[in-house]
């Protein structure tokens, strides 16, 4: 299957990797994000929406726009994640909890919701949302970030099991250390919070997988564009990690 694909926070980073492929695949494209730099910089022939994905007045108003422009909608990447502060537990104050719980969580609930209804009167469709390796294993000093992508699993496994009898399938990638400026920050930041080196931290990371490696964005969007494929049509309500097999969660030297 090819067809009509949205993705948030499709401007830069996976949600780019994840666009550009579905294009090579001959999806038609629309990326939704809330940096109007970022989107400035996307190719023709995609659209294009500048979107806080928290906003449940403006979610629903694109979905609108989208079901006016395409008549439907074939596959929605609910892509778009903060990564949120990096410390100990309590040091953490509620508001950062909260901003990065709306993003992660509350932005793929609103994207969900807002799909669902053109994709069950289509009777088909497919959800990707993206979590993390932080979503299947506790994460030291990235409580927000690690709380908000285990809960994306129980709504991601909730929408396969409440759409699956639609025709829709829902599921669910988690990838690694995936390399880019977000990653940086969080490198950076969880060394000072370590007393340790951004190199030394960089190293636990890729050394904490079977395969040695960071995750590359075009790793995460060729499976997205799989799960949406006719390839995966038997695929649903499943936990896909793109990560190299993590097997230490926490970097340590």
């Amino acid at each position: 299957m090819t067809g009509r694909v949205l993705i948030t926070a499709g401007a830069s980073g996976v949600g780019r990797a994840m666009a550009e492929v579905f294009a090579l695949d001959g999806w038609r494209v629309w990326v939704a994000d809330v940096d109007a730099a970022a989107l400035a910089d996307v190719p023709e022939g995609w659209c294009k929406t500048q979107l806080d994905v928290t906003d449940e007045a403006a979610v629903s108003a694109l979905f609108s726009e989208v079901r006016d422009a395409w008549g439907g909608l074939d596959a929605l990447c609910a892509n778009a994640g903060v990564a949120g502060p990096t410390a100990a537990v309590e040091d953490i104050n509620l508001q950062d909890w909260q901003a990065c719980v709306a993003v992660n969580l509350e932005g793929a609930f609103l994207a969900a919701k807002y799909a669902a209804p053109m994709m069950k009167a289509a009777g088909q469709g497919a959800i990707v949302v993206t979590s993390s390796t932080a979503g299947q294993y506790g994460y030291p000093y990235r409580a927000p970030y690690a709380a908000a992508k285990w809960a994306v699993i129980g709504l991601t496994k909730t929408l396969a099991m409440e759409l699956g009898a639609h025709g829709v399938r829902a599921n669910v990638i988690c990838p690694g250390a995936v390399e880019g400026p977000r990653m940086e920050g969080v490198l950076e930041r969880e060394a000072a919070a370590k007393g340790m080196t951004r190199d030394a931290v960089y190293d636990g990371y890729a050394s904490g997988t079977a395969l040695g490696s960071f995750v590359e964005g075009r790793d995460v969007a060729e499976m997205a564009v799989f799960l949406c494929s006719d390839k995966a049509r038997l695929v649903s309500g499943q936990v896909i990690a793109v990560d190299g097999f993590t097997v230490n969660p926490d970097p340590k030297v």
